[in-house]
């Protein structure tokens, strides 16, 4: 038997379709919730946390990363690929030969010429110890065309490394200094520098190896890319597996790990960049073999060629800032 509540009755057989129970007539109607303003407040919400997730997490990746934006004097970003170019050699050599500069200096003991690389918008630039090590005046030059007047700030003969700062110079693009410790033997490379003078010249190849073991000078003379004296190969010397290539490197020497590659390096080449596909400096190009008894046109690369990582570079910056790095 069907019970019913209280309040309601059984239907009687001759109601048929009536509405059981009658609704009150006091009864108020019922708003329907405010569904719609939830959605929109929870959604500016999440908007504002992944915005700050978002800016957290860029701003750790610079840090870790050392891609700071390029303002005031430390920072070393703004040559990364673009997306649509990216791992390309015609990419990387558009986003970082503005960072790329020729170098020229000049000593007692003559001319040399080499290239450097731009790490902040006001003009600080690494390069290698020999190619101004005893200089009297040193020249920039631009990919612009540009020229400045550099001052020695601190020299690394132990690890063959120079920062120089332009005068007066400011709004420069500034590298992105990429990590050495992520190369792989067989990563593709590009090497920007000046050759011979010529500047902004892009070659291309792979990381042929890791951990070199290279010895180079670390005297005035020897080492440096001396042009117009005579007799000079044009070469920089530098020792490996016990013997001397390009010269006699003297009796101060320093020995350092280098990454190889076979993109070509030609005297000049001394201070500019070895760049991964991404637009990231990963080393200093410093030394290249020449065959025994090389001059002149027969003098060029034949695809040995040794840079410094760039992680010795990042690890030394401040004490070169400070004046010296030993």
């Amino acid at each position: 038997m069907t019970k019913y509540p209280e309040h309601e009755q059984q239907p009687s057989s001759y109601s048929y379709g009536a509405a059981y129970p009658p609704p009150p007539a006091y009864a108020p109607p019922v708003a329907a919730p405010p569904r719609a303003r939830r959605p929109v407040a929870l959604l500016a919400a999440v908007a504002i946390v992944a915005a700050m997730i978002g800016g957290t997490t860029a701003a750790f990746a610079e840090r870790l990363t050392g891609t700071e934006p390029a303002t005031g004097g430390n920072g070393v970003s703004g040559t990364n690929v673009s997306q649509s170019s990216k791992g390309t050699v015609s990419g990387v050599a558009q986003a970082v030969s503005p960072s790329i500069v020729e170098i020229s200096a000049t000593s007692a003991s003559g001319d040399s010429t080499g290239s450097g690389v731009i790490i902040t918008a006001d003009g600080e630039i690494i390069t290698n110890n020999h190619v101004v090590s005893g200089a009297d005046s040193v020249k920039v030059k631009l990919s612009d065309g540009r020229t400045y007047t550099a001052d020695v700030v601190g020299t690394a003969p132990g690890k063959d490394l120079a920062l120089i700062k332009l005068q007066g110079a400011s709004g420069l693009k500034a590298a992105t200094l990429g990590s050495s410790d992520d190369v792989k033997v067989g990563d593709e490379v590009v090497a920007i520098g000046s050759p011979e003078g010529l500047t902004g010249t892009v070659t291309s190849g792979i990381v042929s190896a890791l951990d070199r073991d290279v010895t180079v000078s670390k005297e005035e003379n020897p080492g440096q890319e001396q042009q117009g004296q005579g007799g000079d190969s044009g070469q920089w010397p530098f020792e490996f597996g016990g013997q001397q290539f390009n010269g006699d490197t003297g009796s101060s020497k320093t020995t350092y790990k280098a990454i190889q590659t076979d993109a070509s390096l030609n005297p000049g080449n001394s201070g500019g960049a070895l760049i991964n596909m991404n637009g990231e400096i990963i080393g200093i190009n410093s030394a290249m073999y020449a065959p025994s008894g090389a001059s002149g046109s027969t003098a060029g690369s034949v695809g040995l060629g040794f840079a410094i990582p760039i992680d010795t570079v990042k690890a030394d910056l401040g004490q070169l800032r400070a004046g010296d790095a030993g």
